[in-house]
């Protein structure tokens, strides 16, 4: 059966693009304008991957709050945020509220339909029993690269797709450098210096949230970022 993909968005134009993309992918899509009528929809049925804009006519801050309901309501429904705003403080807020991604609009279709193949692809295989096969493990680091999980010290470190996939590409060669490049490479976007360095904050606070004394994580001025542990 074919996945359901709700899209609020308030611009006409950039929603039914969005629409054309994914129905061209073979979703079915159902979009809305504004918080309320999407909350109306939601309250009848949750759609399998929700794609929200901050901005929603006057209602400014609308699409935290639908990520967060709807957050509430349903721990596993993959979120991403799409959108202009492109500030530290909006990715990180919305990251909080439990948004699986932080993409802004300049992001290509074929990348957004990367992304949204790859939360499914994630959902389907939380569903599944874990195979040792798909798990890497560097000491207390345990990452299942299937279900796109990291377990640190056995415990969940809640890392969105591109973190998760920045970890992945530093765990993989403990020691090894990882570029900017390479990076980007790995988590399958294009990311500047600024918000490469933003994800590994988040991701370092994610671990020490867990592990005060961690530290696997080192940066390398002027070349990038390794994985210490083996």
């Amino acid at each position: 059966m074919a996945k359901r993909i709700a899209i609020v968005e308030d611009e006409i134009a950039i929603r039914d693009n969005y629409v054309a993309a994914f129905q061209r992918e073979g979703y079915v899509v159902d979009a809305y304008a504004d918080r309320d009528s999407a909350m109306q929809a939601f309250d009848a049925r949750l759609p399998d991957l929700v794609v929200i804009d901050i901005n929603l006519r006057d209602d400014v801050e609308g699409g935290f709050e639908l990520c967060r309901v709807l957050r509430s309501r349903a721990a596993e429904l993959p979120i991403i945020f799409l959108t202009a705003r492109d500030s530290e403080f909006d990715a990180v807020s919305g990251l909080r509220l439990g948004a699986d991604d932080y993409l802004t609009k300049d992001i290509s279709l074929p990348h957004l339909m990367a992304r949204v193949a790859a939360l499914f692809r994630r959902l389907d295989a939380l569903q599944r029993p874990p195979a040792r096969e798909n798990r890497m493990l560097r000491g207390d680091l345990e990452i299942d690269t299937d279900r796109m999980t990291v377990l640190w010290q056995e415990q969940s470190v809640g890392l969105t797709l591109t973190e998760f996939w920045l970890v992945h590409a530093m765990a993989r060669y403990p020691g090894h450098v990882k570029n900017r490049q390479q990076l980007m490479d790995a988590a399958q976007a294009v990311l500047d210096d600024n918000t490469i360095t933003s994800h590994i904050k988040r991701i370092r606070r994610k671990f020490i949230s867990i592990d005060p004394a961690f530290d696997s994580i080192e940066t390398v001025y002027g070349m990038g970022y390794r994985w210490l542990s083996g």
